[in-house]
């Protein structure tokens, strides 16, 4: 009898099993030992399996026996799913997968669709430091508006502004004499506008895909190229609309403020 240690070992170590039905694949893995290895539970792998994500292990007995290949594709979705898929979301890839794409190339593309259009990081406020930077014109139902517009998001005892500089923004302009309520107006219409274009611009890039047909991945030969042009398209489109902003202030700034120090040069000169 093999010493009581050696036993306990043996327990701990994934088994190794050869099978011949699966062209000689080791069968390495129970689903106890499969789970802890991908860092997940047992529960989720038969999840996984019940939704076609992971293939079914080989039976041999009672007992189902799971490859390396069952590995990768368990912690390739483990990776997909921190980084915000649904289950719909991997089915969807992995389906792709099995037609011939290259799942890297893929995720690329998706990554150049709907990665972040800016570099600004989240920030988190305390109502101290909100107050401290409008002042007392930052009451309650001010809160409320801002929360709504989504400038600040509640968080536990602190805010989350995802736009630190438009917050920081306001809070200057404010300062200087703008009544807050009417700045929130502004912003309010400001975003309506906004979303408009960036709605009929990102159409445009869009169109990229149209042609494929509707809910058709392109081709794999195509995958890298059209992720490269997106990429190329998103400044480009960012700066099209930062210049045609600019334009408008720079025209309404001629209109409105010209006409009030054309105005006060017309008094001083009585």
């Amino acid at each position: 009898m093999a010493p009581k240690s050696s036993t306990i070992a043996a327990r701990r170590t994934p088994s190794t099993k050869k099978s011949t039905s699966h062209g000689g694949d080791e069968l390495e893995f129970t689903i106890d030992e499969l789970a802890r290895e991908a860092s997940t539970t047992v529960r989720n792998v038969r999840a996984y399996q019940d939704r076609g994500l992971l293939p079914p292990p080989l039976k041999r007995g009672r007992t189902g026996w799971y490859s390396r290949d069952h590995l990768a594709r368990l912690r390739l979705i483990n990776s997909l799913l921190s980084r915000g898929y649904t289950l719909g979301n991997i089915a969807e890839l992995l389906d792709a997968l099995e037609r011939g794409h290259d799942l890297h190339q893929i995720v690329g593309l998706e990554r150049a669709i709907a990665s972040p259009w800016s570099a600004e990081q989240p920030r988190h406020f305390t109502l101290p430091e909100l107050l401290k930077m409008f002042g007392i014109v930052f009451n309650p139902r001010t809160l409320a508006k801002v929360i709504e517009l989504g400038l600040l998001e509640p968080d536990g005892l602190r805010y989350r502004a995802p736009s630190p500089k438009m917050l920081i923004a306001g809070a200057e302009l404010a300062k200087a004499g703008m009544p807050l309520e009417d700045l929130l107006k502004v912003i309010e219409g400001l975003r309506a506008n906004v979303q408009r274009v960036a709605d009929q611009m990102v159409q445009l890039i869009a169109r990229l895909l149209d042609h494929y047909g509707e809910g058709q991945l392109p081709p794999p030969e195509d995958v890298p190229k059209l992720a490269e042009t997106i990429w190329r398209l998103r400044p480009l489109a960012m700066m099209a609309v930062e210049a045609e902003v600019s334009r408008a202030l720079e025209k309404s700034a001629n209109k409105f403020l010209g006409e009030r120090v054309a105005e006060i040069l017309e008094q001083m000169q009585r």
